[in-house]
């Protein structure tokens, strides 16, 4: 019996927390450190084939879903329960003592000041407007309180950071992300959601130096399950929006161009491709043209290669790859007029504009950890703000009163407080 006292002792203290926060926090760091949900062969290329092996038998390349991490995660999270149901009843006692009035008459005192000829001032300067009043055989007693709330901040932070931790657990087990891009006038599903994203417009402000200042992109969700369930928005970078229950992130942009195909003299495919996709010819699909990238005022740089002098459209140049069967063919720079005869095919690029790249994120608790520093801020205001206070005052044999105070916390500064509020209220009596 006593080991499993000791043991559940261990589990609410303060020392347990401390080890589970630094191996959070270590484990944090290795998580923002090493890439996560990539390949064995990734992580070799990168660091080693140890290296690669040890990530992958720790788990370190999922870190915030490993068995380990949310272990951990669950015994913090126990220990902040335990914490509070332990205290919970003592600081139910404490609320109840600062209503009682023996507790306070013969409790410990603070501060004390005499010589008063009325000290109800004095109560009303401290937020206590209505002391009660007792008569203990001819004594006269005033008493009360203030700020027993201030009790609870200890308290109410450790469930904030219990509901702060479960809202970002629950939200990491859970949590759906999607990517989607394109260019005005394009729709695009957001995989398997039920819903298409049009994109309306999008535009690039730039400063007067030529760098980018934002990126605004109109846009309108509709529900595929019921089309006419649709809801515009404008989102722009920090700027996201809520719709249908997805949060709706300007990312990043990228360009884009339109691809031509033509055969025998007609045109038998058009395309909108972003740098970095490719387009499969529609007849011929083991023909493949990758749009590697874009220089809106291309210049080639002997020595570097490719470049580009501003991100004004003032010389375009389209750097393409073609693949026959999965095999390169062919690489270089379109400028001007250019284009690729390969057969019977010709392919062009034209028309370059940006593309915009929107993350959607569903979190289904994200509310929870919201809730979560919102309490935690609430519990640190309660410690460090509001004082607990008691006040209560003895008339002596003379009819002056001699007036006592205490404070559980920061009784030196209550002591000044007291004692300036006193000779104040003396001073407005002269």
């Amino acid at each position: 019996m006593d080991k499993l006292k000791k043991v559940f002792k261990f589990l609410r203290s303060m020392q347990f927390a401390v080890i589970l926060l630094i191996i959070l926090a270590i484990a944090c760091s290795l998580g923002s450190f090493i890439a996560q949900n990539q390949t064995y062969a990734w992580y070799a290329a990168k660091y080693s084939e140890r290296a690669a092996a040890t990530i992958i038998a720790l788990h370190l390349d999922d870190l915030y879903h490993s068995w380990w991490f949310l272990i951990i995660t669950a015994f913090l999270c126990l220990n902040l329960i335990l914490c509070n149901i332990v205290r919970l009843p003592d600081i139910i006692k404490r609320c109840k003592q600062e209503k009682n009035r023996e507790t306070i008459l013969s409790g410990p005192v603070t501060a004390s000041e005499d010589g008063i000829d009325d000290p109800l001032p004095i109560f009303r300067r401290f937020g206590i407007q209505q002391p009660q009043e007792y008569d203990d055989g001819g004594t006269l007693y005033f008493w009360g309180s203030k700020n027993t709330a201030g009790y609870w901040g200890a308290w109410v932070c450790h469930l904030g950071i219990l509901l702060l931790i479960l809202g970002f657990g629950l939200g990491q087990m859970t949590h759906q992300e999607y990517t989607v891009y394109g260019v005005p006038g394009e729709t695009k599903m957001v995989a398997d959601t039920g819903y298409a994203v049009m994109i309306d417009n999008f535009t690039v402000d730039l400063r007067e130096d030529d760098t980018v200042d934002q990126y605004i992109a109109d846009i309108t969700v509709r529900d595929l399950n019921n089309p006419d369930r649709t809801e515009s928005a404008t989102i722009s970078v920090n700027h996201p929006a809520k719709i249908f229950g997805l949060e709706y992130i300007q990312n990043s942009t990228g360009w884009a161009a339109k691809v031509t195909v033509e055969k025998n003299g007609s045109i038998i495919q058009e395309q909108v491709v972003c740098a970095g996709d490719y387009l499969a010819v529609e007849d011929k699909p083991e023909l493949v043209v990758l749009f590697n990238a874009f220089y809106p005022d291309y210049v080639f740089v002997p020595g570097s290669g490719p470049a580009t002098m501003s991100s004004k459209v003032v010389n375009p140049g389209y750097l393409y790859s073609v693949y026959y069967q999965g095999e390169v063919i062919g690489m270089n720079v379109l400028t001007d007029e250019d284009v690729i005869t390969i057969d019977d095919y010709i392919v062009s690029f034209s028309n370059p504009q940006n593309y915009t790249l929107i993350q959607v994120k569903h979190d289904r608790f994200m509310s929870l950890a919201f809730l979560g520093g919102i309490t935690v801020f609430a519990g640190l205001a309660l410690a460090f703000y509001i004082q607990p206070k008691r006040l209560w005052a003895v008339r002596g044999e003379e009819g002056t009163w001699t007036l006592n105070g205490y404070s559980r916390k920061a009784g030196v500064l209550f002591k000044e407080q007291l004692h300036t509020a006193v000779s104040d209220y003396m001073k407005s009596k002269k």
